[in-house]
């Protein structure tokens, strides 16, 4: 049952956390429009308001939510500890457990609602963001990836030299098929196009091989005219359709594929990629724990802003921001720092997301045991 107190420490801090969103991302969005101003003249007005600007705000909300979170509660309660309303509330026996109640109340409503956006909300509201990116801004971009190897089912592997995501091609392409842990078929070509309306690839220039299994040739049962049977076969061509599990979106922008996805696809995906043996599920797994430890670290930030702007000190509000914006600085580098780690495989994704959770869950709990109570 929430009591005067709680709802009287709650509604300022929720307050206080809508005000610092409206003012910063009023702040974001002047600078974005003024970066991209010139993209936006060949774009419709309702286009740039619904389909950019309607997705864009939700998504930069909830990255920067617990960063928001945290300044909403250096400055509510740097306010309560110079008015000494902190020492009066804790001076009339309320213990200092039952004074950051409603401050995790109002962390967990941030956090819950964090969580859903992350998981569902935000990816389905890139899609459009990016689609309109990519019509007005991104138009000239171009895939610089080289050297491309994927397994794209089971014992089927491709190699590309180098794609050109404009036009669709890929360069110096091969597929090999494996049987058994041997070669069973290789497929050359100069270069692979995408059909988009066959929805298919055509390769130019190509030449195939058939390589028989020799494994299981008995050869004291052969005949001289049987072993012209096993041996290899070349066929060469100048155009053949081929279709396989890969297509040109799947050499997209890395960051857009990881972005678009809910949780539920996200998962699927990286199942799917692990099962092929793909390489870089690295940064789709952070980014799939980072969609839960992010909100998570709303509860830890807002321990730490309650601890360090409770007590009046010499500098008020200003010295408050200046120690709590400094602290969660750090936090977010140190977050950023161990999601590289994990993926350039130097650790473990879940470790290296959970991580900085941990070491300042840690700081937060000496800051609570040694604030002033």
């Amino acid at each position: 049952m929430l009591k005067t107190l709680d709802w009287y420490i709650l509604k300022r801090f929720l307050g206080t956390y809508l005000f610092s969103n409206i003012l910063i991302i009023t702040i974001i969005i002047i600078f974005d429009i003024s970066e991209k101003i010139d993209n936006f003249i060949y774009a419709p007005l309702s286009e740039v308001v619904f389909d950019h600007y309607l997705n864009f705000v939700p998504y930069f909300l909830n990255r920067l939510s617990p960063m928001f979170t945290f300044i909403a509660v250096i400055f509510f309660t740097s306010r309560l500890a110079a008015r000494y309303e902190t020492v009066a509330i804790l001076s009339s026996g309320i213990s200092y457990r039952r004074f950051l109640r409603p401050y995790m109340i109002g962390a967990a409503m941030i956090a819950l609602g964090s969580l859903y956006i992350s998981h569902f909300v935000i990816p389905k509201a890139n899609r459009t963001r990016q689609a309109f990116e990519d019509k007005y801004i991104n138009n000239s971009y171009q895939s610089r990836e080289t050297n491309i190897h994927r397994q794209v089912a089971k014992g089927v592997i491709i190699y590309m030299e180098s794609f050109n995501n404009l036009d669709k091609t890929g360069y110096k392409f091969t597929l090999e098929k494996m049987n058994n842990g041997a070669m069973s078929y290789m497929l050359c070509a100069d270069n692979i196009t995408w059909d988009s309306i066959k929805q298919l690839w055509r390769t130019g220039n190509y030449y195939e091989r058939f390589i028989p299994d020799l494994s299981r040739i008995n050869t004291k049962q052969l005949s001289v005219g049987d072993t012209n049977e096993y041996k290899e076969k070349l066929v060469f061509g100048a155009s053949k359709e081929i279709t396989i599990d890969f297509s040109p979106k799947d050499m997209g922008r890395v960051e857009s594929k990881v972005e678009i996805m809910t949780y539920p696809e996200l998962k699927t995906f990286i199942s799917k990629e692990r099962e092929k043996g793909s390489n870089g599920i690295e940064r789709f797994e952070v980014e799939n724990y980072n969609r839960t430890a992010t909100p998570f670290s709303t509860f830890i930030l807002t321990i730490i802003g309650v601890c360090l702007s409770s007590r009046k000190i010499r500098g008020g509000i200003g010295m408050h921001l200046a120690l709590g914006l400094l602290l969660a600085a750090s936090y977010v580098l140190f977050q950023q720092v161990s999601s590289i780690f994990a993926i350039n495989g130097m650790l473990g994704p879940l470790i290296a997301v959970w991580l900085p959770n941990f070491i300042y869950g840690g700081i937060a709990f000496y800051l609570y045991r040694t604030a002033q109570k």
